[in-house]
């Protein structure tokens, strides 16, 4: 009889163990003649030296399954454990990954299937468009996917934190919760694609950074997919400040919606000033969204349409009255 040690590397114990420790001790059935111990991240095997050898292999194969599919059942512990190749889930069209609970994340329209293809060829994408058209969401997606596949060795995600409507200094709370709020969208998407505990584990170990835009200052990013979201209320100064961050072996989407700028009237945008300075380098993709792009609830396409007509309206209003002054 002999021992071996095996630690869970790349997913969280307590999906791969299941609830009440189902899919643990449907583990222990299948190799009855081991004694295995559990906890936390490390197992502990004790058996015969043959026996232990075919556990780690099916254990191996079981722990790639979890992380390529976040979700584990029994039915694919018993497949993979008896060799049945059934146990490969059929690929649907435009999957990026699978997100928490094996949900798939899948890039729905043209634009965002374009959004996949650009961050594969080129080092910079810009992505431009209305709210709900999933810019954000599918770049998330992709940085994801990246860190999994050991591409990048990290995740930067950041945000201009831009007053609308309320003062920073008057928010409750130190600066983190001040500017929280700000960031919240994005722990939202990633929330929907990592599991709590590994990402806790990531941001705890600065593998996943969300950060303000201020804070990246004097950085130079490598090995890294960095997304700015929001670009649009960035001012040119703070655009070029963050494109200019861009490190070896690194990918960044930048993010925005043009008709949406929260800035001064009197200052401009940094992502319109960049689209026209930056349009045709070699390297640089740009992907426009529509409305019809949107994925949320159907009301907000005719939300935008609303405000669309309304905006018209004022113009053609406006520019009536300064005809007749």
């Amino acid at each position: 009889m002999i021992e071996r040690i095996y630690i869970l590397e790349s997913v969280d114990p307590v999906a791969f163990y299941g609830v009440n420790n189902v899919y643990m001790q449907l583990i222990k059935t299948l190799f009855p003649k081991l004694r295995i111990v559990a906890r936390g991240n490390v197992m502990k095997i004790i058996g015969d030296e043959d026996e232990l050898d075919t556990f780690i292999k099916k254990i191996r194969e079981i722990e790639e399954y979890c992380e390529e599919y976040n979700a584990l059942t029994e039915d694919a512990i018993i497949d993979i454990v008896k060799g049945n190749p059934s146990v490969v889930m059929k690929k649907q069209d435009h999957l990026i990954i699978h997100g928490v609970g094996g949900r798939p994340v899948i890039a729905r329209s043209a634009n965002q299937q374009k959004l996949v293809k650009s961050f594969e060829e080129n080092d910079l994408t810009f992505a431009i468009g209305p709210a709900g058209s999933g810019k954000t969401f599918v770049a998330i997606a992709l940085a994801v996917r990246a860190l999994k596949n050991k591409l990048v060795r990290k995740i930067i995600l950041s945000r201009p934190a831009v007053e609308a409507g309320e003062k920073l200094g008057f928010l409750p709370g130190e600066m983190k919760d001040k500017l929280d709020p700000y960031l919240q969208p994005l722990y939202d998407a990633l929330q929907e694609m990592i599991p709590q505990v590994k990402l806790k584990e990531y941001m705890e170990n600065n593998i996943i950074q969300i950060a303000p835009l201020a804070f990246m200052r004097g950085r130079t990013l490598n090995d890294a997919v960095i997304i700015l979201d929001e670009a649009q209320n960035t001012t040119p100064h703070q655009i070029k400040m963050f494109l200019t961050r861009l490190g070896l072996r690194a990918r960044m989407i930048v993010t925005g919606d043009i008709t949406q700028i929260d800035l001064p009237a009197s200052t401009n945008s940094g992502l319109v000033e960049a689209l026209r300075i930056l349009s045709g380098v070699h390297g640089i993709g740009k992907v426009t969204f529509t409305k019809r792009d949107i994925v949320r609830h159907k009301l907000v396409r005719h939300i935008v349409d609303a405000y669309e007509k309304h905006d018209r309206q004022r113009k053609e209003n406006d520019a009536k009255t300064v005809t007749k002054e």
